[in-house]
This record gives C-alpha cells, sequence and structure tokens, in this order.
C-alpha cells in the first residue's frame, strides 16, 4: 500500500513537471517563435494567452512586439567639402517577422550589432556626399531678418537642395532596403547631436562674428547719419528762433527808442533852456567822477552852465 502511494505521488510530480514544461504564456507585448532542437517550426505566435508545446524538445523564443531603440556611437564624418563633423544618430525599429528575425540574427543583440553596421555605414555615406551647409539647415528660408532704419535686411546664405530633413530621410530610406531580409522594419532614423570638430567652429564662429559686426556697423552708421540730422534740425530750429527773437528784440528797441525821442522831443520843445541844463548834468555825471581831470577851453559848452553858476 505504502508503495504504491510513492508510485501515485511519483506520477503526479513527473506529470505536474512535463504539464508545466508543455504549457507557456504569451503576453500581450511578445511574440513567440517555437524552436526544436534550435531550429523554428510552425508560424509564429503572435496573439497573447496560454499556448502549448510539446515539452523539453520544443522551446519558446520570445520577442518584443513594441517599438525598440538603437542607439549608435557618436563618430566623426567628413562632408563632401571636407569638413568633418561629429554626428550622433539613434533609430527607432520593430521586428516584423519573428521567425526570419530569429533565423537571421537569433535575438536583439545581434540585430544592434547589424543596425550599427547598416545605419552608420548608410549615414557615413549620405554625410559624404553632401556639403556641411545642407547638414545644417533644413529649409532654404532666410537665416535672419535685420530691421535697420527704415529697411529691411536679409542675410543672404548658401542655397541647399536636400538640407538636413531630406539626408534624414535619404539615410532611412537607404538602411530600410538593406533590412528588409532580417525580418525587421526601420521606423525612423534622426541626428541626435550634431557638432563641429574644433577647425570648423572656429570657422562658423568666426563668419558668426564677421555678420554680427556687420550688423552691428551698419546700426551703428545708421544711428550716426540719424544723429547728425537731429543734430541739423536743431540747429536749425536754434537759428530761427534766435534769429525770430533778434527781431522781435530790434522792434522793441525801436519803438522804445522812437517813443523815447518823441519824449525828449516834447520836453525840449515845453522848455528847451531846462531840457538843455538836464541833459548837461547827465554828461557831468556820467563823465566825470573825483579822479577824473578835464582840460577844456573857457568857452566850451561843457562849461557854460558852470561859468554862470551864483
Amino acid at each position: 500500500m505504502k508503495t504504491r502511494s510513492i508510485t501515485i505521488v511519483v506520477v503526479v510530480i513527473v506529470a505536474l513537471i512535463v504539464l508545466s514544461n508543455a504549457l507557456y504564456i504569451v503576453n500581450e507585448t511578445e511574440q513567440v517563435v517555437v524552436t526544436r532542437f534550435g531550429e523554428a517550426i510552425g508560424d509564429p505566435i503572435t496573439t497573447p494567452g496560454l499556448k502549448i508545446k510539446w515539452p523539453f524538445i520544443e522551446t519558446p523564443n520570445r520577442f518584443d512586439k513594441r517599438f525598440l531603440e538603437w542607439d549608435g556611437d557618436a563618430n566623426q564624418m567628413p562632408t563632401k567639402d571636407k569638413r568633418f563633423l561629429w554626428i550622433d544618430t539613434y533609430a527607432r525599429w520593430k521586428i516584423i517577422d519573428p521567425k526570419k528575425f530569429f533565423e537571421r540574427l537569433r535575438d536583439e543583440r545581434g540585430a544592434q550589432s547589424r543596425l550599427d553596421d547598416i545605419i552608420d555605414g548608410e549615414t557615413r555615406s549620405s554625410v559624404a556626399r553632401h556639403d556641411l551647409v545642407e547638414m545644417v539647415r533644413s529649409t532654404n528660408r532666410p537665416a535672419e531678418d535685420v530691421l535697420v532704419g527704415s529697411e529691411e535686411e536679409t542675410a543672404i546664405l548658401e542655397e541647399i537642395e536636400k538640407g538636413r530633413q531630406g539626408i534624414i530621410e535619404e539615410i532611412l530610406d537607404r538602411a530600410s532596403k538593406r533590412v528588409e531580409g532580417l525580418g525587421i522594419e526601420l521606423i525612423d532614423v534622426r541626428f541626435k547631436r550634431i557638432n563641429y570638430v574644433e577647425e570648423v567652429q572656429k570657422d562658423v564662429f568666426a563668419r558668426m562674428i564677421a555678420e554680427r559686426k556687420r550688423i552691428a556697423e551698419r546700426f551703428r552708421s545708421e544711428g550716426q547719419g540719424e544723429a547728425a540730422r537731429i543734430r541739423g534740425e536743431r540747429e536749425r530750429e536754434l537759428k530761427r528762433i534766435q534769429s525770430e527773437a533778434y527781431r522781435k528784440a530790434q522792434e522793441v528797441r525801436g519803438k522804445a527808442d522812437g517813443e523815447a525821442t518823441s519824449i525828449y522831443a516834447e520836453a525840449y520843445n515845453r522848455d528847451p533852456a531846462f531840457y538843455a541844463f538836464t541833459k548837461s548834468l547827465e554828461t557831468y555825471e556820467k563823465t566825470s567822477d573825483s579822479q577824473t581831470t578835464f582840460i577844456l577851453t573857457t568857452d566850451s559848452d561843457l562849461l557854460r552852465f558852470m561859468k554862470n553858476a551864483p
């Protein structure tokens, strides 16, 4: 009886082990390729749920159904005009044929290694076919509009044929054709970073500085011209005001002199002797003081009133 119980327990345990090895679960984000002794068999399993296989002799190989990331290393690459750039590239890809993917690449590590060769190679080739300006610009729109005085000045830059976006599309198209037989699909390729090497940086910075200096000089020239115009208008307005003020002053002075002359004439006509006397006194006051010495003849008009003084 005891031996029979042990046998039943052993059979149950073996059955559980076999059953656990025969059943497996496929998640929503997975797709599975079943292999028998290392060889892929049947169609890939892409639907989630509980699945069954031959225990011990078949193995499920799981692959991600989601978009996967490829991140390349930054490399120094020459452009068509012999300028060197540091270019860092990344891409998005997915597995569209798990069976072919398993047969050609085995796993994601193999895919990453193959994408290193394909994307880096196509990037290097595309960069070498285009000038530097094509790599750093995307459109032919004016790089800068500067309002100088009453005129709008547009910086003139070299025209481009493709631009950065066109080169990216070229890389994606050529690389996609090379991965068609690998069971994967390239979703997108992008430049994560483009940086100039030291020699190119110096040249670019020098051009930027020269452009800024030219714009600053244009502003300065326009400002000096405007300042000269304002000074000229100020001087002209000042001369006009001074001329108008002088004219009015002369008019007032002439009117006052006329009124004074009229008063003097009226006073003289009333009493000529008294008028002559007061004018002589004014003359004495203006022409003499305690330090003044006169040498005059006895018949001088200036001494006339002094001689007749009582």
